[in-house]
């Protein structure tokens, strides 16, 4: 299968540099369209979609290979092996930020930098930690996910958003573009991964951002992770919501910029 394809790969921009934007669960390249215009004059942007979501081929989707997020997380080393990209700048969202951080442990000199945007490890409260929901809210999310997902979508989007309504939308059109199965199935991935043990062994800096009011990664789970990854500086927004790449993007430009 050809990479390019599989991911509906994209490369827009110039510059020396190249920041490769991933997004997160539910969502395509599209999300990042509101940041790219601030940062495609100064540099090379690679934009993709996980297998399964936006324009990638869904034929390629192995629900075998993507139980875990080590799948993705392949993915993303192929593509940037595929475009012989050296000195990357990798920024994911959410669910991203782990795969970006799986996919540094399996290839130390694969990234550059490691910008992380809304990042959690685990969502699920365990022994001492603090991820910010309870098994059985996990549960339920992924209950009411199953049992109708478009007003699941619906009403989680206001959520990941701070109740921004324009954003909302589009957040809401992305969930439901997505093929239902392969939706539900992502999620549970997404939801009940674990991924707190990595964080020591990261060696790549890494730039933790994050939203002073995010209800899906609070933060604490940033400060968590801050405290966990070696060489880690903090980012804190004062805004709400859990996309704010989608909701303050200027903010979120900058601060990559400053990294850079």
């Amino acid at each position: 299968m050809n990479i390019v394809k599989r991911n509906a790969v994209n490369v827009i921009g110039k510059g020396s540099k190249t920041l490769v934007l991933a997004h997160g669960y539910g969502c395509s390249q599209k999300m990042w369209d509101e940041m790219s215009p601030l940062l495609q004059e100064d540099y090379q942007i690679l934009l993709f979609d996980h297998v399964g979501s936006g324009h990638s081929d869904v034929g390629s989707y192995d629900k075998t290979k993507y139980s875990t997020l080590r799948g993705y997380a392949e993915d993303l080393l192929e593509i940037v092996d595929f475009f012989k990209l050296e000195d990357v700048f990798f920024v994911g969202h959410s669910v991203s930020a782990s795969i970006g951080l799986i996919a540094s442990t399996i290839n130390p000199t694969a990234f550059k930098k490691l910008i992380l945007v809304s990042p959690s490890p685990c969502f699920i409260n365990k022994h001492g930690y603090r991820g910010g929901f309870e098994a059985s809210d996990i549960e339920a999310i992924i209950q009411g996910l199953n049992s109708n997902f478009n007003e699941w979508a619906r009403t989680i989007a206001p959520v990941l958003t701070g109740m921004n309504d324009q954003q909302s939308g589009k957040l809401i059109e992305s969930f439901c573009s997505t093929k239902p199965d392969i939706a539900k199935h992502f999620a549970m991935v997404t939801f009940t991964s674990d991924h707190r043990d990595i964080l020591p062994l990261i060696k790549t800096e890494a730039h933790i951002i994050q939203c002073s009011r995010d209800n899906l990664a609070p933060v604490y789970v940033g400060e968590y992770m801050a405290n966990n990854i070696e060489n880690s500086v903090y980012h804190i927004l004062d805004a709400g919501g859990h996309c704010p790449h989608l909701t303050h993007p200027s903010e979120v430009a900058k601060i990559i910029k400053t990294v850079i």
